[in-house]
């Protein structure tokens, strides 16, 4: 599963030129799913997600998360974050997951979501044609794959209330 990031100071989904989401301070968080994810990946990542340090103190320095900042999430799916350029020019995404798979595995996301921030959680909708606007804040951009992440640190906790 991969996850990109962005710090964000709005964000908005809209489908058929209506606004469907809408966050202020916080992150919008573009999610990949490959056929092989499990729950694991998605606890790892939400986990993650939830507790990185990216927003300023009042020094001015990266030390609080989005919970810290009591800030908003907004969860879109995006199979494109799974694209194979290897070979040619035009993307491959056999290493995205069918509907059939992702789709149930983007819900868990949002539901994990919503449990550890609830009225906090905003998303897109599976499959749909959206357009995202935002205003990056920094900008802050961060890229993260479950899987590279969980093999090297295996011990990690998952989910936990520490910031």
């Amino acid at each position: 599963m991969r996850l990109l990031l962005q710090r964000v100071r709005h964000a908005q989904v809209q489908i058929a030129d209506q606004t469907h989401a809408s966050i202020g301070p916080g992150l919008l968080a573009l999610v990949g799913i490959a056929p092989e994810d499990t729950s694991e990946d998605i606890q790892y990542l939400v986990g993650k997600m939830l507790r990185l340090r990216i927003f300023g103190d009042e020094e001015g320095r990266m030390n609080l998360s989005v919970q810290d900042i009591d800030g908003e999430c907004l969860v879109v799916s995006q199979f494109t974050l799974m694209a194979d350029t290897a070979k040619g020019n035009r993307p491959g995404y056999t290493k995205a997951a069918p509907p059939s798979i992702a789709e149930p595995l983007y819900q868990e996301f949002l539901a994990i979501c919503r449990e550890a921030l609830p009225n906090r959680i905003h998303a897109g909708v599976f499959g749909a044609d959206m357009q995202i606007t935002l205003l990056n804040d920094g900008p802050v951009t961060i890229a993260m794959d479950s899987r590279s992440s969980i093999s090297e640190n295996p011990a990690n906790p998952i989910i936990s209330n520490r910031r």
